[in-house]
């Protein structure tokens, strides 16, 4: 007998107790956490009362210490002292010696080149270990404040950190004790937080230029939907890269030696960024390194900043042409990050869109806003019909087939998370195995394309080829994250990987590979068209001389030496011919070989028939 739960008439139903979930926003230069205070979500401050911690951490004599108390050792001990540590996260050591700018770090050279582990008084230390360190500052703040423990957070990334960038972001919150409940892209975050306050509908830019990165995402506001319909972005350029600039600029002016100290570069860099920092709010700012003194104004920096201005919007001009827009059809521009405070900037989006952008939210605040809002849905304190919120992944994914072609699963700018499978066969007779190659990118070639990872299909039973039929699955998930399996239909035999590459793939080579998929389009289609043909010949060769070797007696000599030349001619233009003389070849080979099949197929049921009655068939 079921029992009821019994209530008074008129009392208030029991309340669910609420769950605490914080939204983090780790950033290239400063980190922040959120959470609901009363009816809103806020950024939590710290004891003194900045909510922005600075992501800086130092390894010293007497401990670890994070944000401005590491700050103060970016002079007198730049070598244990690590900034913008993000801009590491998923690259190899090679990789960021290839950044193009100083850095003061020693990297293990002990070990492999895809570990960038940096040497420090505390021994080797991995970009993972310095990310958890900020995290965990992170989350002591919002438990101090709660005095519970949290329950889950949502922590934000650039829309263009791919697969191992993401993996480590996530293991980073892990390793600090956090519960992920969602890697949420950066600019979606703070559409979140734009859309869900001041209730826009219509299509909307969000132009998020951070320290260290640069996103630009585009999304469809409708009825409280978010869907992001394309995202372009830099994970090497943001305000650091202007501090740079504007130090070089420095270095000239005053004829400062190119062989300077690491400690006098650190002193330039923090006399950069502060300047950059005051012409955001001056017209000019006076300045003195050492025994130089010296005026910048306004317009000065505006001169030096116009190739990273280019990039900013030669981005956003991608981002429109691959949703399919025009510039007519944005309707807001939302600013998100720090360095979108230059003026520089600010003229640079008004220009290009022709409408002002929405500066109202502090840039600095309002993606850790949208992601302690996402967290709230996501734990469970408010429902999910209050916004709902689509992602896509930004390059296509797919694997290699025969003739090292790319067979596209997933196309860039599906809404995630998605699952979508393919069936396949095999390419042989009596093939028990396959090797799944799996790829990244929008050419049609393998070769011009980014491998993601490798792994093998075993156990496929015996049969001729392109009989078995292996499906192959991709899932991606709510956080960007790949995961591809392959199954034999008939046995159920499956094998499975998660995409977790050891290194990055910088978005400007994401650019490069988007940008060359448009330009080499015809020569693209050309070359799988050569490709197909080659693979389908090779095919029908290898079928055609096996026949020959076992059955050449069903035929004359004329009809054999016949197919034996068509054979030759098929392999001369294996090596020089066009997808369509190598199609037209194959057409010729398949015809003069009809009457063979079917003598071979006539034999091999007399053959099986031998000694059978026909009492026997017709029981049968």
């Amino acid at each position: 007998m079921a029992l009821l739960q019994i209530q008074e008439p008129g009392a208030k139903p029991p309340q669910r107790e609420q769950k605490f979930a914080v939204g983090i926003d780790l950033g290239t230069t400063n980190s922040l956490v959120a959470t609901k205070v009363g009816s809103v979500v806020e950024t939590l401050p710290s004891d003194d009362g900045e909510d922005l911690l600075q992501s800086i951490v130092h390894y010293g004599d007497d401990g670890i210490k994070v944000g401005r108390e590491a700050r103060d050792f970016l002079v007198k001990d730049n070598k244990n002292t690590v900034v913008s540590v993000k801009r590491l996260l998923g690259k190899s050591q090679s990789e960021i010696r290839e950044f193009g700018y100083y850095l003061p770090y020693k990297f293990d050279a002990q070990l492999p080149d895809g570990d960038p582990a940096i040497i420090t008084r505390h021994g080797s230390i991995r970009p993972i270990q310095v990310s958890a360190e900020i995290l965990s500052v992170l989350r002591k703040r919002a438990e101090n404040f709660s005095d519970k423990e949290i329950d889950g957070a949502v922590i934000t990334v650039p829309a263009y950190f791919n697969d191992a960038q993401r993996q480590q972001t996530k293991d980073a919150a892990e390793l600090a004790g956090l519960k992920v409940l969602r890697l949420l892209n950066e600019p979606t975050a703070a559409a979140v937080a734009y859309g869900l306050d001041a209730g826009a509908e219509g299509n909307v830019i969000v132009f998020d230029l951070g320290g260290g990165t640069f996103d630009v995402s585009l999304l469809s506001l409708r009825g409280g939907v978010f869907q992001v319909l394309a995202t372009g972005g830099d994970t090497n350029l943001g305000g650091d890269d202007i501090d740079r600039l504007l130090q070089e600029w420095l270095r000239r002016k005053e004829g400062l030696l190119s062989d300077i100290d690491d400690k006098a570069v650190t002193t330039l860099n923090l006399l950069a960024t502060s300047l950059k920092h005051r012409l955001s709010f001056e017209e000019s700012v006076e300045y003195a390194f050492d025994s130089f003194t010296g005026v910048i104004t306004r317009d000065e920096l505006k001169g030096l900043c116009k190739t990273p201005l280019k990039r900013m919007t030669s981005v956003c001009r991608k981002v429109l042409r691959d949703a399919q827009l025009e510039i007519s059809d944005i309707k807001e521009v939302v600013m998100v990050g720090g360095s979108t405070r230059m003026p520089a900037v600010r003229e640079t989006v008004a220009d290009f869109f022709g409408i002002s952008p929405l500066v109202s939210f502090d840039p600095d605040k309002v993606v850790a806003i949208g992601a302690g809002i996402q967290a709230e849905v996501l734990v469970g304190n408010r429902s999910s019909d209050e916004g709902l919120l689509l992602d896509v992944i930004p390059l296509s994914l797919g694997l290699e087939t025969m003739g090292n072609l790319v067979e596209k699963i997933i196309p860039r700018n599906t809404t995630i998370p998605v699952t979508r499978a393919q069936e396949f066969t095999t390419y042989k007779d009596g093939q028990t195995a396959l090797s799944i190659h799996v790829v990244q990118g929008e050419r049609e070639l393998v070769s011009d394309c980014r491998s993601l990872g490798r792994f093998e299909l075993r156990g496929i039973p015996p049969m001729v080829a392109g009989v078995a039929k292996v499906r192959v699955s991709f899932q991606v998930d709510a956080d960007g994250l790949l995961s591809v399996s392959a199954e034999e239909v008939s046995t159920g035999v499956k094998a499975e990987i998660a995409v977790k590459p050891s290194y990055g793939l910088q978005a400007s080579v994401v650019e490069e590979m988007l940008k060359s998929s448009r330009e080499n389009a015809i020569k693209d289609m050309e070359s799988r068209s050569l490709s197909e043909a080659r693979v389908d010949a090779e095919r029908l060769m290898e079928v055609v001389k096996a026949a020959l070797l076992e059955d050449a007696g069903l035929i004359d000599p004329k009809e054999k030496s016949l197919i034996e030349n068509k054979c030759e001619l098929l392999t001369n233009l294996l090596r020089v011919g066009t997808s369509a003389e190598i199609k037209q070849a194959t057409e010729d080979l398949n015809l003069v070989t009809v009457s063979f099949a079917n003598l071979r197929m006539d034999a091999q049921i007399a053959k099986t028939l031998h000694g059978e009655s026909i009492d026997s068939i017709v029981s049968e």
